[in-house]
């Protein structure tokens, strides 16, 4: 009798945009619409096997993404579902399943790109940072009702000399548990490696990069220095903050729709399994 063959399985990254209004996040939720829920649906149909995506960061319910990363395991002996019959000359490998995929998903959720990923990528792991942005609007009327969706409509005025102060202060390698919803066995040691605002017009914007995120991390600093811009507090307050053990209940979480991933960086090829093991450690401050 012969031993049963042993499926390979073949890793793929893509490229993923979404608008997050109508969905409960990225992470699969039983009962729940949900980017990775959609986006394993589609894969599952197209590949006629079960496949599960793994992405570079879970976004919360209606935060939005630009350049989500995530990777797939496909086994070796279905991918040829991927291809189309008569494939067209000079066409890159997954062009068409890209194609494909644009057909059966929603109109909310995109596939921008597919590619075999080098070895040792792990969307998650390997990743050295993620980049947001966040869009406030200071109009009298609101946000434009093109923008709406993206654009958290603030009514009242905000000093963005102390809102920068106060990030100044939050930047480097902390314990940023104040600024994080718990989960258990997570930690909430980050690097935080950007944090500036500017403003255009009544366009408000800031950028927030960090080796990775805890749960509501970025909206809960655009939170608390919206009270700094609001004078509700002193710049100085943010970096009290910092010596928190749990989050805190002094100011309110940003609204989700303001929120976007925009994109994720990773290492050269020959040092992804190197940053594997590095994101895995327990980060400690220095």
């Amino acid at each position: 009798m012969r031993p049963p063959r042993i499926s390979e399985d073949v890793r793929l990254r893509l490229d993923i945009a979404y608008d997050g209004t109508e969905f409960a996040g990225w992470a699969d939720q039983a009962g729940q619409r949900t980017v990775a829920g959609v986006l394993d649906e589609a894969l599952t149909t197209v590949f006629r096997t079960p496949v599960r995506l793994r992405g570079a960061g879970r976004t919360d319910a209606g935060v939005h993404a630009t350049g989500q990363v995530a990777h797939v395991d496909v086994p070796l002996e279905v991918l040829p579902n991927a291809y189309p019959r008569s494939p067209r000359a000079g066409e890159a490998e997954f062009l068409p399943l890209v194609r494909r995929l644009g057909r059966f998903l929603p109109a909310d959720v995109r596939v921008l790109d597919i590619a075999r990923a080098p070895a040792g990528f792990d969307a998650r792991f390997s990743a050295l940072r993620r980049h947001y942005v966040y869009r406030l609007s200071t109009a009298p009327f609101g946000a434009q009702p093109h923008q709406a969706r993206y654009v958290t409509a603030w009514p009242r005025p905000l000093d963005l000399d102390a809102m920068a102060a106060a990030s100044r202060d939050l930047l480097g390698l902390h314990d940023f548990a104040a600024f994080c919803r718990r989960r258990d066995g997570a930690t909430t040691i980050r690097d935080l490696q950007r944090l500036d605002w500017s403003r255009e017009g009544d366009a408000i914007t800031v950028h927030v990069t960090a080796d990775a995120f805890c749960w509501s991390m970025v909206r809960s600093l655009v939170g608390a220095l919206l009270a700094v811009g609001e004078r509700r507090r002193p710049p100085s307050w943010c970096r009290q903050l910092l010596s928190a053990t749990d989050r805190s209940s002094d100011f309110a979480a940003a609204p989700a729709h303001g929120l976007t991933l925009i994109g994720v960086d990773y290492p050269p090829d020959d040092q992804l399994a190197a940053r594997v093991m590095i994101t895995r450690d327990l980060r400690r401050p220095g």
